[in-house]
């Protein structure tokens, strides 16, 4: 009889592996279900930027919806509430093309948000001003206003990217009461 080490250590590392994550890593989110309901009001645009509150807003919907936990509901349904303000937002020189006797060509777009977290139900805030920075590259060689305001999607998506990853890591069980 001839044994077969290597498909034998297979199948042991991978029942291992397998036991380990069902005791330790769960694919379900840890958001309870009775706060997966969220509303999310225009965030206040700080900023010298116009519109920018309402871009955020829209791709924090788009995100919401894209990762699927948290389900979109109007301010009177909704058990939790997302309240953001978009502080700063501005453009630095990124890098310069030389070909043109150093025309400015890429930018880099910075964009800082707070977003609170309120539990509508008990009127607890959840999470206080949490802060988020995002940047994006975008290029220009006339125009600056109106390539920063084409860029503004992609920036606010980056932030609506984060903030979503930061909803989904709260501690519910400890902030949410009877879950």
């Amino acid at each position: 009889m001839k044994f077969r080490f290597p498909r034998f250590a297979f199948a042991l590392v991978f029942a291992t592996l397998l036991a380990g994550c069902a005791s330790s890593y769960c694919w379900r989110p840890t958001v309870p279900q009775k706060m997966r309901s969220v509303c999310v009001p225009t965030f206040r645009n700080e900023t010298s930027v116009q519109e920018l509150g309402a871009i955020a807003t829209r791709q924090l919907l788009r995100e919401i919806q894209r990762e699927g936990t948290f389900k979109i509901r109007n301010a009177g349904d909704a058990a939790v509430e997302i309240q953001g303000v978009v502080k700063s937002a501005g453009s630095t020189v990124g890098a310069y093309d030389r070909v043109t006797e150093l025309a400015l060509n890429a930018y880099n777009y910075t964009a800082v948000a707070e977003v609170s977290v309120i539990d509508k139900r008990s009127r607890k805030v959840l999470a206080d001003n949490l802060k988020f920075r995002a940047t994006v590259q975008f290029t220009s060689r006339r125009d600056l206003s109106t390539a920063m305001r084409n860029a503004s999607d992609r920036l606010m998506d980056d932030l609506s990217r984060q903030i979503v990853d930061s909803l989904l890591s709260l501690k519910w069980e400890r902030n949410s009461e009877n879950e």
